[in-house]
């Protein structure tokens, strides 16, 4: 049998469902395609975005890392951690010793507002802030001191919500969740009792999902109002757009329906409040030392449904601005990107060069490859076609009743691997790659070295009584689990 082997940067959702898709379309071809995949992260950990992007409070969503345990702990799939693309090996390392290389590092940057004061202490991305929550190992646990009273989140999307209700929630809340320990004291020890999140047009075109929004109304000693008058659908919208969504979109409306009832309470008087503001767009972060107060600006949609500023500005006392309104992907060292969409240029996940024409050996998927849009679900879709696209260039064509592709055989079927036995083929795997690491000092993070972790913060768990995992606090405690210090 046929044997193709191919690295896949980024062990996040993208990467590791584009591996699944590997696995399982090269078997399901006409004539079945052995496959091998190396999957190759930065960080010491797997999951991406599932473990470093999703609150410790969602534990329904972070159960999506049980499913993709199930991808990396195939036989064909090989977890290589704490290895740079970049620093410690190129882009032309890659296509020397892999068939193919699938690029799925997602969107790592939040977009800049652009406003004066943006750069002042107490002004940051919403992805610091998360990355903070989330224990990323790029994060200092003591970055946030959370000394401020009130605090503006700018954006009404998903990620908005979370970072809101981590700042708003009672911290024993979140004593039973992977939350590290640094982050829970900070937690309790916060100021925060106010939180503002603001959006720059009406609660019909708000990103959220209706469940995570719900949640936010019923969080213990919290009162949720809105700003006066902004739930109403067309005191700001002269295009008639707001009401043509909530009659026509059965999510606008599920959201609309948490928002109006909002709007309809008398706050109880909680000692945290959340104000949900919208149809303000923000145009200068104040103070001189520190962020002192944030101005905003009434907008409204005209006839023509675009976006308007009115004139009318108010200013938040606040002492702390989060900016939540987008990711952005960064470039990979040496890989074609487009500085306009942030993507890496592609046809249906190929990698088109400068002259528009596909790159051989070249793949990309996830928000790297269309911009961060859609869910983590959206992504095995997305896998799915990028690797009907690899198939059809490297293993002659898809399988029975699969879609059809164009192109097939771009790019020669690899020699028949004359290993039988599973164990004599494993050895042979990825060789090249192997020896390249070895020869440059590189010690990478392997699977059975990330159980180790996983047990070190199950061990953790147990000796601080919460829950049943607990994350390590840095980078250092990180290697010190799997023997890397």
């Amino acid at each position: 049998m046929n044997t193709l082997n191919v690295a896949v940067i980024g062990s996040g959702p993208a990467g590791l469902y584009t591996a699944e898709a590997l696995i399982k379309q090269g078997a399901a071809l006409d004539h079945p395609c052995s496959v091998r995949v190396d999957v190759l992260d930065r960080l010491p950990t797997p999951y991406g975005l599932v473990r470093y992007g999703v609150a410790p409070d969602h534990k329904s969503i972070k159960s999506i890392a049980d499913y993709l345990r199930g991808v990396l702990e195939h036989e064909g799939v090989r977890f290589i951690g704490a290895v740079h693309l970049g620093q410690d090996v190129t882009r032309d390392d890659l296509l020397s010793c892999y068939d193919a290389v699938v690029y799925a590092t997602g969107a790592m940057r939040d977009r800049r507002l652009g406003i004066p004061g943006e750069d002042l202490p107490g002004s940051y991305a919403a992805t610091d802030f998360v990355n903070w929550y989330c224990g990323h190992p790029d994060m200092d646990p003591d970055r946030f001191a959370l000394d401020a009273e009130s605090v503006a989140v700018i954006g009404v999307g998903n990620v908005a919500v979370d970072v809101a209700r981590i700042l708003i929630r009672e911290p024993a809340e979140l004593a039973e969740t992977d939350v590290s320990q640094p982050v829970l004291d900070a937690l309790f020890a916060s100021k925060v009792r106010e939180v503002h999140m603001i959006g720059r047009r009406g609660p019909a075109q708000a990103k959220f999902t209706t469940k995570e929004l719900r949640e936010l109304g019923e969080l213990a000693g919290v009162d949720v109002v809105v700003g006066a008058g902004e739930a109403d659908l067309d005191a700001f919208d002269a295009s008639g757009e707001s009401s043509r969504l909530v009659a026509s979109d059965r999510h606008v409306r599920g959201n609309y329906a948490v928002i109006s009832d909002w709007a309809g309470r008398s706050p109880a008087g909680a000692a945290r409040r959340l104000t949900v503001r919208f149809w303000l767009a923000p145009t200068q972060i104040l103070g001189s030392q520190r962020v002192e107060g944030l101005t905003v600006e009434r907008t409204r949609l005209d006839a023509d449904g675009r976006l308007t500023g009115t004139g009318q500005h108010e200013t938040l006392a606040v002492q702390m601005v989060l900016r939540s309104v987008g990711y952005q992907s960064v470039p990979l060292p040496g890989v074609p990107f487009d500085d306009r969409s942030h993507t890496v240029p592609n046809a249906e996940g190929r990698v088109l060069g400068p002259d528009g024409q596909p790159l051989p050996g070249e793949y990309v998927a996830g928000w790297l490859k269309r911009g961060p849009t859609g869910v983590i679900g959206t992504n095995k879709s997305d896998a799915a076609q990028t690797v009907r696209g690899l198939l059809a260039d490297l293993a002659g064509g898809p399988g029975p009743g699969d879609v059809q592709l164009p192109r097939p055989g771009l790019l020669r079927l690899p020699e028949a691997d004359p290993a039988d036995g599973a164990g004599e083929a494993r050895v042979a795997w990825s060789a090249p790659f192997a020896s390249l690491l070895a020869e440059r000092g590189i010690k990478p993070v392997s699977y059975d070295d990330w159980l180790k972790i996983e047990t070190a913060e199950r061990e953790l768990a147990a000796a601080l009584d919460r829950g049943a995992r607990v994350k390590l606090a840095s980078r250092a405690d990180i290697h010190a689990a799997c023997g890397l210090s």
